[in-house]
């Protein structure tokens, strides 16, 4: 019998010491349907990158032999382009841009929850395959011009603020994928708030009640525990 390989399984490279976190983390990504290889210091793992073609690489920021942020960068120097994801306990936002100016694409502070691990690890892979460039974005028969940066569904105008307006746009360039309030306050509100607010929830209230409260069917839903999803 021939193994059968989905469409969007990604290769993904976990570079990892930590034995249990590592296989954590290769649990994670294989239930969620993708395959693996791992290596556990950082001078191996900057070798299997360089040396294999990667969809995803997952690099811890305190490695032995070489550490994360050096790992990255002489990787990108090298002209590597796989998207790179750290991982760290180092979560504070000194650290994370220190990560992002090294080189990496993401940055996901431990400890996390597996399903936001997954989600962003599936959104390097979109990235690697490079998003064409659009003035429309559709989902169903809600639609958003982002040029004259109208919205409509099914044919109704429909009036955003600003930071709204962001939202919907960042939910539906991600349609059918569950959207963290991490990746919302990372990519929506740049860390401008307090994470303790209250303001994500505010402003998906908001939305849904200008996107569906009109319509039959909902497009904006809640994954309890996990964030939110546009019905795609």
């Amino acid at each position: 019998m021939l193994d059968t390989v989905k469409e969007d399984t990604m290769r993904v490279l976990v570079i990892e010491d930590d034995l249990e976190m590592a296989n954590f983390i290769e649990k994670v990504l294989v239930e969620a349907g993708h395959k693996v290889d791992m290596a556990t210091d950082g001078e191996r793992g900057l070798a299997m990158a360089r040396a294999s073609d990667f969809d995803a690489l997952i690099v811890d920021r305190m490695l032995p032999e070489k550490d994360g942020l050096t790992l990255v960068k002489e990787y990108r120097e090298a002209g590597g382009k796989t998207p790179a994801l750290f991982l760290s306990a180092l979560g504070d936002v000194q650290n994370r841009v220190q990560g992002l100016k090294a080189g990496a694409d993401d940055y996901l502070a431990k400890p996390f929850a597996p399903s936001e691990l997954a989600a962003r690890v599936e959104a390097l892979g979109r990235r690697l395959q490079g998003e064409p460039e659009v003035t429309v974005l559709k989902t169903g028969d809600l639609e958003m011009n982002l040029l004259s940066r109208k919205v409509t569904r099914a044919g109704q105008k429909i009036d955003l603020q600003p930071r709204e307006f962001r939202l919907l746009e960042y939910l539906m360039r991600h349609a059918g994928q569950v959207v963290t309030r991490t990746m919302l306050l990372e990519k929506v509100w740049d860390y401008n708030f307090d994470p303790q607010t209250n303001v994500i929830d505010v402003h998906i209230s908001r939305l849904r009640a200008k996107i569906d409260k009109e319509f039959d069917e909902p497009l904006l839903h809640t994954v309890r525990g996990a964030g939110y999803r546009l019905q795609g």
